[in-house]
């Protein structure tokens, strides 16, 4: 029997199929499959009990060994990180072209270079550039102001020449691999940034930072639906996945983490784009209610929680009459199916009809709110944008809608609270406080509880404040 040369792998899920075919079977992506050569090296036949070593196995309980971190001297990134580098993790970061992730890394490099490592010795720092030669690294760190920073850098895409310089002498700190697109292992025929050699290259040098114990940022690239390119192993290999958000139009910037295996998930960063690259913002709800204009209809603030991190933003709503056959719906920032549903019990159970009406919707300055607790805020906007009644201007506004239009409970409505008040917010609508947790924190906002969207939007409608 001939074995097979070539075979056919999905670069959207990393399927293997014999043949060709228009549409992956596995992801059911069009146009997908790419010819690759079958690795002439197959993995020899374990046999079980034979070869291998024995395990020594342990019980829960112990001592747990306290986690050294290095701190990168950006307090936005050590915070999304869990509170620093841990030596041996691997980072993955991703983000749109241009959207600063080259940028960040090159500063992060710089501070750290500057600082000690765990032995009080200065911190070696590597970066690797495969879609960039030096002389463009460094024109970037001239315009940077970085270009004193003692940061060890190179051009190379090949991964056989980069773990075979990293694996020998002292061991660097950090190293920065950008991109792993660009890599590739001589051992595949495939081209750089296929799921294969994406897998390949992404395997050889996370096993090196094991081993080595330095910590590894890798530089993904992302699809048109702003999810990293190549195969979704690669985020599992990795120790902590981080997004780069953000619109050009804007100049925030947020590094959001979505898997962090030494510290929270859903934590941000936020950072601002300026002319001597990206600054850390120390606090950003001041920074997204900068430019707000008080006593205008449709617009609503709303406080919410990323990561552990309490952020005040503004929603803003504009209900304008039918421009066409068909009501448009627009949103920008928010899930646009949460806010047909929030329509959906304006008009079944408050009464309220919108559905003959354009609805637009945006979250000011950038930010990208997936959060239920969003809800009413996005609800009494819409109602102040349709009755043309500003929400006053010193109320903050959380909490879930449920199908039957009844206000939920979100969690950490405390921490919420006294992130208002510091920015002088004295009023609060806020969901149903349970028996045992009536209390309010003595942050100086009154609190205005309310259970129902329907008695909220009575309430609002007759410019009467009461607790439904």
């Amino acid at each position: 029997m001939v074995k097979r040369s070539s075979q056919y792998v999905c670069q959207s899920c990393g399927a293997v199929f014999a043949r060709w075919a228009g549409k992956c079977e596995a992801c059911g992506e069009w146009n997908t499959l790419t010819e690759e050569a079958v690795p002439s090296a197959e993995m020899p036949h374990m046999t079980a009990g034979k070869g291998g070593r024995k395990l020594t196995f342990q019980d829960l309980q112990g001592a747990p060994e306290i986690i050294f971190r290095l701190k990168s001297g950006i307090g936005e990134l050590d915070r999304v990180c869990g509170g620093g580098l841990v030596p041996g993790s691997v980072i993955l970061v991703g983000g749109d072209p241009g959207i600063g992730k080259s940028t960040l890394l090159l500063q992060a490099t710089a501070k750290l270079a500057a600082g000690v490592n765990k032995v009080g010795r200065p911190t070696r720092c590597v970066y690797i550039s495969g879609e960039e030669s030096v002389d463009q690294v460094r024109l970037r760190a001239l315009r940077l102001g970085l270009a004193s920073a003692s940061v060890e850098l190179a051009s190379a895409t090949n991964v056989r020449d980069i773990v075979a310089t990293l694996d020998v002498g002292e061991a660097p700190d950090v190293v920065i691999i950008d991109s792993i697109q660009t890599m590739y292992s001589d051992t595949l025929d495939s081209a750089p940034g296929t799921v294969g050699q994406v897998r390949a290259a992404g395997n050889e040098l996370i096993r090196l930072a094991k081993r080595r114990n330095f910590t590894l940022f890798l530089v993904g690239h992302v699809t048109k639906e702003g999810t990293l390119a190549g195969p979704r192993v690669l985020e599992h290999m990795v120790d902590t996945v981080l997004y780069f958000e953000g619109d050009r139009g804007h100049h925030f910037r947020i590094l959001r983490s979505v898997k962090n295996r030494f510290g929270a998930t859903d934590e941000i960063g936020v950072f601002e784009m300026t002319e001597q690259g990206l600054s850390e913002v120390k606090n950003p709800s001041a920074l997204f209610l900068a430019e707000r204009r008080g006593n205008i209809a449709g617009s609503c603030v709303f406080c919410g929680i990323e990561g552990s991190r309490p952020l005040l933003v503004e929603i803003q709503a504009l209900v304008a009459p039918m421009n066409g056959q068909a009501p448009r719906r627009s949103v920008v920032g928010w899930d646009g199916n949460r806010l047909s549903m929030i329509l959906a019990v304006l008009e079944a159970r408050c009464g309220i009809v919108v559905g003959a009406k354009d609805v637009y919707l945006n979250v000011a300055g950038g930010m990208k709110i997936s959060e239920p607790a969003c809800d009413t805020a996005v609800a009494l906007a819409v109602i102040s944008a349709l009755t043309q009644k500003p929400v006053p201007a010193d109320m903050v506004v959380f909490g879930e809608v449920g199908l039957s239009g009844e206000i939920r409970a979100v969690p950490q409505p405390d921490l919420r609270l006294k992130e208002a008040a510091k920015l002088g917010f004295t009023r609060a609508l806020i969901p149903l406080r349970r028996a045992t947790k009536k209390a309010v924190p003595e942050t100086g906002i009154r609190a205005i509880e309310v259970g129902h969207l329907r008695s909220l939007a009575e309430s609002f409608m007759n410019h009467e404040e009461k607790k439904c």
